[in-house]
């Protein structure tokens, strides 16, 4: 997506854009959906993964780093629902995001609700409540994630 953002590009369309760059674990196309200075925020405790990116260039590589040394592959995003709100900007997002481990081939879902504000055809702001416990059980990390957790 070029610098210039356009104004057509709505919460909605920019969510088809989100959820395809997932699926493609492209953090380029991610990245390039939010503002310069936008933030993403992990409010629920995620082993592995920072409180927030502050910035699309974070963003960027932090998403790149995740995904690039993830197994998880995603396949498809179900049982979306979207809640709109009195806010325009704003869209609140269900979803389950299903696929399989690489290096097992076992499957996994995972729930997740995010929280998107959008201004001027940009992602300005992201609260994403993953289910981080889940992530950990499809990866065969649970001991490890708990471990990390005494520790903290």
């Amino acid at each position: 997506m070029p610098d210039t953002a356009s104004d057509d590009l709505g919460p909605r369309a920019i969510l088809a854009r989100y959820q395809r760059a997932m699926l493609d674990k492209s953090a380029d196309d991610l990245a390039d959906l939010y503002a310069v200075d936008a933030v993403h925020e992990f409010p629920f405790l995620f082993p592995g993964m920072p409180e927030r990116y502050q910035g699309r260039e974070e963003i960027r590589t932090g998403y790149r780093a995740a995904w690039g040394a993830s197994p998880a592959q995603p396949q498809e995003i179900r049982d979306v629902v979207v809640h709109e709100n009195t806010d325009p900007e704003v869209i609140v997002v269900e979803q389950v995001v299903a696929g399989t481990v690489t290096t097992t081939g076992r499957p996994f879902t995972i729930p997740g609700l995010l929280v998107i504000r959008v201004l001027n055809g940009r992602i300005v702001h992201v609260r994403d409540y993953m289910d981080g416990l889940g992530v950990a059980h499809a990866m065969d990390r649970v001991a490890a994630v708990a471990a990390g957790l005494s520790n903290r």
